[in-house]
């Protein structure tokens, strides 16, 4: 006997408690007909529409999305859906496999399980395996209905919003050990080199942008050193930042460098950027064991700045460099030989560092000329390592007038020649790099 649609009063909406109708599909199968939905009284809240099947083949086609609540009737029968879902047990006895399919089939309804007054076991296990709430049959009148209607639709809101914060939070906690794992270790061991780093990514609450930097000793005791910039600063820009530093690090290992290292990087950034309008700068310097020479290789990238004993910080000649990574498919990148002397700093930047705004109305940019007087009052002040990139890049915000939106990242890298005749045994000095976090760097200083 098909459930009775109660009466639904016209002004029930206007007293509803968040203003919206549900809607309520009752699935229950009562041959002697003794089952019947109780009329809702005006003064329970929301106005509740009221939809009926007998059977699961008949819910399927009534259960659509503006279905906000399914009463279920426990007593009824397991059909050929469940069995062939295998939500029956292999003798057929669960009583609870039709309420398991139905919460398998809706996973973003609420639920409400009907049963008998001496079946209190089976209402509690219901509610275990997943209904929302339970009520018993001959209890029921309008108004507990109506409530318990209402109670499980907040209810599943607010289980599906928490479970939705729950995945949220851990892909997050698992994008952040991803890209922690993807920052570099410098490897630094056996050198008298000092190395610091910044890195902050333009995009919000991540570790990773499009700028990318690495640093690797080789065997014969060369220093090599490379920062790049993927046009862009999301997600995609990132991971292609990642592959071209990996990229890097394996062709210097394997003895490129200079022009065929970076013809090399060309090809892997042609096969895996997604369109032919992204772009990357690379600066990549290879200092000679011995610290006082080094080659510069400048690939649409600004130039590196040298700060020496004495003298004021400058840039390094950028006049010969070539063109980014994946503008022109033939191109060349000369390698320039620079003399470095005996103490040094030398720093590598992106141009997040120089792009930022300047002056009250901020129309102007810092540029690389800013940068080096900014650079060269801090080095006046007697700042040095990490604290020196740490007063740059706050500065560089400050004048901004808030965050940087483009990615940030700076490495120095240190000579002092003095330090270097007083040097300790090669067992004492040669000490592993921690890996640099976002806003903090390690430094291999004593």
């Amino acid at each position: 006997m098909p459930v009775p649609v109660p009466q639904q009063r016209a002004d029930a909406a206007a007293e509803a408690s968040h203003g919206a109708d549900l809607t309520l599909l009752v699935i229950e199968d009562d041959p002697a007909g003794t089952f019947t939905v109780p009329e809702l009284p005006a003064a329970a809240g929301t106005r509740v529409r009221i939809r009926t099947a007998r059977n699961l083949t008949e819910a399927g086609r009534l259960l659509t999305d503006d279905v906000d609540c399914i009463l279920l009737d426990l007593a009824l029968p397991a059909c050929s859906e469940t069995r062939a879902s295998g939500a029956g047990d292999a003798e057929g006895t669960d009583r609870l496999a039709t309420l398991k399919h139905v919460l398998r089939v809706a996973p973003r309804h609420a639920v409400l399980a009907l049963t008998a007054e001496d079946d209190t076991e089976l209402a509690a296990e219901a509610v275990r395996v997943g209904a929302q709430d339970y009520l018993f049959r001959d209890e029921l009148d309008g108004r507990l209905l109506s409530r318990a209607i209402r109670y499980a639709v907040e209810r599943k809101r607010a289980d599906v919003a928490q479970h939705q914060l729950t995945e949220s939070t851990l892909r997050a906690q698992e994008n952040a050990r991803l890209e922690r794992g993807l920052l570099p270790t410098p490897l630094l061991d056996g050198s008298d080199l000092r190395f610091a780093a910044r890195y902050r990514p333009g995009r919000s609450r991540a570790l990773l942008g499009g700028d990318f930097y690495d640093t690797v000793r080789t065997p014969d005791g060369t220093i090599h050193a490379m920062i790049g910039d993927v046009c862009g600063h999301g997600p995609d820009e990132a991971a292609l930042g990642v592959e071209l530093r990996i990229a890097w690090r394996a062709l210097t290992l394997a003895g490129l460098c200079g022009d065929e290292l970076l013809s090399t990087l060309q090809q892997v950034l042609e096969h895996e950027r997604e369109s032919e309008e992204i772009f990357a700068t690379l600066c990549t310097v290879d200092i000679a064991p011995d610290g006082r020479r080094a080659g510069l290789c400048l690939a649409g990238h600004p130039a590196p700045l040298i700060a020496r004993r004495g003298q004021a910080a400058h840039l390094l000649p950028y006049e010969d460099g070539g063109p980014a990574l994946g503008l022109l498919p033939r191109a060349r990148w000369p390698r320039r030989q620079v003399d470095l002397g005996g103490t040094w700093s030398l720093m590598m930047y992106t141009d997040g560092l120089i792009e930022g705004r300047v002056g009250q109305a901020g129309t102007q940019r810092l540029g690389q000329d800013g940068m080096v007087e900014m650079i060269n009052r801090q080095l006046a002040e007697g700042l040095t390592g990490e604290d020196l990139l740490e007063a740059a890049v706050t500065q560089v915000r400050e004048l901004n007038g808030g965050e940087l939106t483009d990615d940030v990242a700076v490495l120095l890298l240190d000579r002092d020649q003095e330090h270097v005749r007083r040097r300790l045994p090669d067992g004492d000095r040669g000490r592993s790099i921690p890996r640099p976090r976002p806003g903090s760097a390690p430094s291999t200083a004593p």
